[in-house]
């Protein structure tokens, strides 16, 4: 099966272009250490020691834990699985002028579709949806600051990023009927 040719739209491409014009070694590597944040590795990890010092806890506990490792897991495998079924260019493969300003290269070059890191942080903000106002607000906040980092170093175009929000939330979504997460569960 040969995979199906995503293009960038219009609002993409000129998204992109406003990303080069601004683009400067210094705020480049900010972002570029920002988006860490998401990365599948950090975050699985993070998940499963969460995981493992929630079996001491409370069933509400646990149940926060098995969530949190389940949704870490799925948005880690699922991505790797569509970049099989979809090609992208990055754009950071299609500047010049980005590269001399600071703009890095990531990962592979046709694998822009969509965004793992934006599935990540789609799931984890969808998460922690009914935590105390504070805390909601707070992971809301990062979880999209860390998403548009991915636009601003160019290693995906904007649909990449808000199509791997949404599917990350809805991920998160649907493994709640597995987990049991959210029946009155979801504070740890």
């Amino acid at each position: 099966m040969r995979p199906i040719m995503v293009p960038p739209t219009l609002l993409d491409r000129e998204v992109a272009a406003t990303a080069v014009r601004h683009a400067h070694a210094a705020s480049e590597q900010v972002a570029e250490a920002l988006t860490w944040g998401a990365d599948e590795h950090v975050l699985v990890v993070a998940a499963a020691a969460f995981w493992l010092l929630s079996r001491s806890g409370s069933p509400r506990k646990r149940t926060v834990g098995t969530h949190f490792l389940a949704a870490s897991v799925a948005t880690a495998v699922v991505p790797h699985a569509l970049k099989h079924v979809f090609n992208q260019r990055r754009p950071d493969r299609l500047t010049i002028l980005g590269h001399l300003h600071g703009v890095p290269i990531s990962g592979r070059p046709n694998d822009a579709f969509p965004s793992g890191h934006a599935m990540h942080m789609g799931a984890l903000a969808s998460a922690t949806s009914s935590f105390d106002r504070p805390y909601r607000e707070l992971t809301w906040t990062a979880a999209v600051g860390i998403s548009l980092t991915r636009i601003y170093v160019l290693a995906h175009w904007t649909s990449d990023v808000v199509a791997g929000f949404a599917s990350g939330y809805l991920i998160d979504r649907l493994l709640r009927r597995w987990t049991g997460y959210g029946n009155g569960t979801t504070t740890p």
